[in-house]
């Protein structure tokens, strides 16, 4: 069953003649509903043998709809081309029907318009966050259930406790801990425990990657996948150069592996089951396969055919995923924080025993530490979350106190009953955005079951052969993620969030000629920034010295250079510093030698765009 809910102002539908021989009998010839939740409904081949079943599970996610809309008016419009496998229409009537039944019971007014039509209709929707969600709703035949992950379904049965760890390793119940000076750390709790991912607002990143022309939605792909403007592949690529060359010193040997799988490869099929994310399927030929999720699996299947000793661990395999994907709800995917397809550092780590594991864990948790700060976060800017079993707890107590000690600062504790994945433990930081809503960055967990599936080995001093224990490691987080965070601290904070860090921006220098006669004079000083390795445009449009200034503080561009006829006389340049919010004098060289020293060790790729303002495009 597919459904769609429009929370509308109104609805007319007018049905115009009969599109099947069991079309339903009417006498009114229009009909008209205000302030209501109009939910088109599919029924599905796969429902004819669930009717009462799929009946009431959609029941149930349409009151839920409403609930969280506020609307107690429901109908219910039967629209066939939601699926490309509809029921037979006897039976997608009798659904139609035994939905619209147990509706009612919940005591909701509710109508459905007339099945078996072809109808003309009118429809005025809302048009906030949760105005338009979109559901599938399936009942799996006898048989079949394996093909639903095994990992979804034991998350629905584990029960969590939450707790605050503090520095001093005392353990407080969530409940009872005292978040006065804590208000982040208190908002990750209520957002982690309350398990709602829906957002009922738009975060500020989306304006703003909109507005820098960065990145925007694209409607001619599936929802989740984003398309990036120049500007925002520009640092796209760059933070990919930049994560890459820091897992490398680090130690990670890049790899590349295949963007998608068989679907019936034993061991891929078993990890699919205790992985809980939902997957992409795809047809070839007679073949099913899955697009991969992350890199797991590619790096397993080549560790399978490696030869490796003890004294090779831990040793760590990387690859930069472009992309990863996964099947996240509709209502879900919110532009760079919660997408369907990804680019993610995927780094896994074998490691001899749970000792050396747990040492690699603490290695890697100050590693993204590190990484997060050349991103311009400081610890206090994200929350930790950990999250183990009670069995790892009792074993393992000392271990996960360290954490708290090394972030300096208390942490969120998600205890789980038992194991319902391939990991425990496993931590993340997480940025809470201007929803409050929380996404992770950096994340790290210890698997304890996938040696053994894709039978991955190593000798060990004793000479005899032992499955290692694997890390898990994404050291930054998706790269679109960690563009959401910067843009969402910026437009959070923008007094101590200027912009990007200066490696990252675009532009990072600006030349404003008073006039056009200053133009020849901008492009002498350009080239001399830019074959310095230093990204410099020039704003030769015929617009005031001010607005020019003005769209360059909106870009959030670091250094804003005016040149002018004391500029001219003098040699000397009045700079705009966006750091400091000052105008100082300096020469070429001293602004040179300043980027220069900020940039330092980071990556660097020219901006493909003409230099020009008056020569580039206007994407948005």
């Amino acid at each position: 069953m597919k459904i769609l809910t429009l929370h509308s102002d109104n609805l007319e539908v007018e049905p115009k003649t009969k599109a099947i021989k069991q079309a339903e009998e009417i006498k009114e010839k229009k009909f008209e509903f205000k302030e209501v939740l109009v939910t088109f409904v599919a029924a599905e081949k796969i429902d004819e043998n669930s009717i009462v079943e799929v009946s009431k599970n959609t029941a149930e996610e349409i009151i839920k709809v409403a609930e969280q809309v506020k609307c107690k008016n429901i109908v219910l419009y039967p629209y066939v081309h939601l699926t490309s496998e509809p029921a037979k229409p006897s039976i997608a009537m009798d659904i139609l029907l035994e939905i619209e039944k147990n509706i009612k019971e919940k005591e909701y007014q509710v109508n459905h318009v007339p099945f078996g039509w072809y109808k003309a209709f009118k429809i005025s929707v809302k048009g906030h966050p949760l105005s338009e969600l979109s559901r599938q709703i399936t009942i799996i035949p006898k048989g079949k259930e394996e093909e639903i992950s095994g990992a979804l379904k034991q998350e629905e049965k584990v029960k969590s406790e939450w707790f605050i760890l503090t520095q001093e390793g005392e353990l407080i119940p969530a409940e009872k801990f005292d978040f006065s000076k804590y208000e982040n750390l208190k908002k990750f709790y209520k957002y982690e425990s309350s398990k709602i991912r829906v957002s009922e607002k738009e975060p500020v990143h989306i304006k703003l990657m909109r507005a820098l022309e960065l990145a925007d939605y694209e409607p001619g792909s599936d929802p989740g996948n984003i398309k990036w403007y120049p500007k925002g592949r520009l640092i796209k690529s760059l933070l990919e150069t930049w994560i890459t060359n820091k897992v490398i010193k680090y130690g990670g040997i890049e790899v590349e592996t295949p963007v998608m799988y068989d679907y019936e490869h034993p061991a891929l099929k078993k990890y699919l089951h205790r992985f809980p994310a939902r997957q992409y399927i795809v047809q070839s030929a007679k073949k099913e396969l899955f697009l991969r999720f992350s890199a797991c699996f590619g790096q397993f299947l080549m560790c399978n055919k490696s030869t490796i000793s003890y004294k090779d661990l831990p040793l760590k395999t990387y690859e930069l995923t472009r992309y990863s994907f996964r099947l996240e709800k509709a209502g879900e995917l919110v532009a760079l924080k919660r997408l369907r397809a990804f680019t993610m550092p995927d780094m896994h780590t074998l490691c001899s025993n749970i000792e050396q594991a747990k040492e690699e864990f603490k290695s890697q948790f100050k590693f993204c530490i590190e990484c997060l700060k050349e991103l311009g976060f400081e610890p206090e800017a994200y929350e930790a979350g950990i999250r183990f079993t009670e069995e790892f707890w009792k074993e393992n107590k000392d271990f996960i106190i360290e954490l708290p000690k090394i972030i300096g600062k208390p942490v969120l504790i998600e205890r789980w009953n038992f194991r319902y994945a391939y990991f425990d433990p496993k931590f993340e930081f997480n940025f809470i955005d201007s929803i409050d809503k929380a996404f992770a960055l950096s994340t790290v967990q210890i698997d304890h079951e996938n040696s053994k599936n894709f039978d991955i080995q190593f000798t060990d001093f004793d000479n005899k052969r032992k499955y290692p224990l694997i890390l898990h490691c994404s050291p930054s987080g998706a790269i679109e993620r960690c563009i959401c965070a910067m843009l969402e601290a910026i437009g959070m904070n923008p007094k101590k969030y200027r912009g990007f860090p200066i490696w990252l921006s675009p532009i990072q220098v600006r030349i404003c000629p008073v006039n056009d006669s200053f133009i020849e004079l901008a492009e002498k000083i350009g080239e001399d920034i830019e074959k310095e390795n230093i990204r410099v445009d020039i704003d030769d449009r015929s617009e005031s010295i001010q607005k020019k200034i003005r769209d360059a503080e909106v870009e959030l561009i670091p250094y804003i250079i005016v040149i002018g006829e004391k500029e001219k006389k003098t040699g000397k340049l009045a700079i705009r510093k966006r750091e400091t919010e000052k105008i100082e004098n300096m020469e070429v060289s001293e602004l040179i030698k300043e980027i220069k020293e900020k940039t330092k060790n980071y990556p660097f790729k020219p901006l493909c765009l003409p230099k020009k303002l008056s020569k580039r495009p206007k994407f948005i």
